[in-house]
């Protein structure tokens, strides 16, 4: 018996679930982004100047550019809880975010002189946001793990590993509307490094929490 059917007869044969792995998947991204709202809106606050912000390019960027990866990573991990699926075939979606971030770095190294990398880079707020992305991802990491534990998941690390890119995601973008440091260049190294970590916490949680 191929692998496939074997899947099939098992899935079968098992008791009904309460509820189906998608709408869980659902409830989860909802749920998420609104504890990451709440987050935002009641301990960090808006940006200052924060509509007039909009106006300036690096700000509307980097609230782009962590939308951007926020959405594909949902998009790469939904159907991830099948057990039938070891790869999203919209992974590839993944590099989007940080093709667009790798662009933006080269652009802003040509603008600026480089007296003013590393001052750019450093920023005002590096260890804040190392700080604040992680907390506002705890949640959204735990409703994107049980959303997965709803399924099956083939790969039950990588699954863990795209649940922690989600709540990630959701955080930064929530984050970056209240960061005052604008600059690609801070953005490319300590958003990156706060949502590594997040990420590979949730391939550590994933690979103990998903088996089946």
């Amino acid at each position: 018996m191929k692998t496939n059917d074997l899947i099939t007869a098992l899935s079968a044969d098992a008791p009904e679930q309460q509820m189906p792995p998608r709408r869980a998947f659902l409830i989860a991204i909802v749920l998420a982004a609104a504890i990451a709202a709440a987050i935002w809106i009641g301990r960090l606050g808006l940006h200052h100047d924060f509509l007039q912000s909009w106006l300036t390019p690096r700000f509307a960027f980097k609230v782009f550019v962590t939308a951007v990866l926020a959405v594909t990573a949902v998009f790469a991990a939904r159907d991830m809880a099948r057990p039938e699926v070891e790869h999203s075939r919209l992974r590839l979606l993944l590099w989007s975010a940080p093709l667009l971030l790798v662009c933006a770095v080269i652009a802003e190294l040509i603008a600026l002189p480089q007296s003013l990398w590393m001052v750019r880079l450093v920023g005002h707020n590096a260890r804040f946001c190392m700080t604040m992305i992680p907390l506002m991802s705890l949640g959204p990491l735990v409703l994107m793990l049980w959303a997965f534990r709803r399924g099956a998941p083939a790969n039950p690390a990588r699954a863990g590993a795209l649940a922690g890119l989600v709540a990630a995601g959701i955080a930064s973008v929530f984050y970056a509307m209240h960061c005052p440091d604008d600059s690609p260049l801070f953005v490319a190294t300590w958003y990156t490094l706060a949502i590594g970590f997040i990420t590979g916490v949730g391939a550590l949680l994933g690979s103990r929490l998903l088996r089946w």
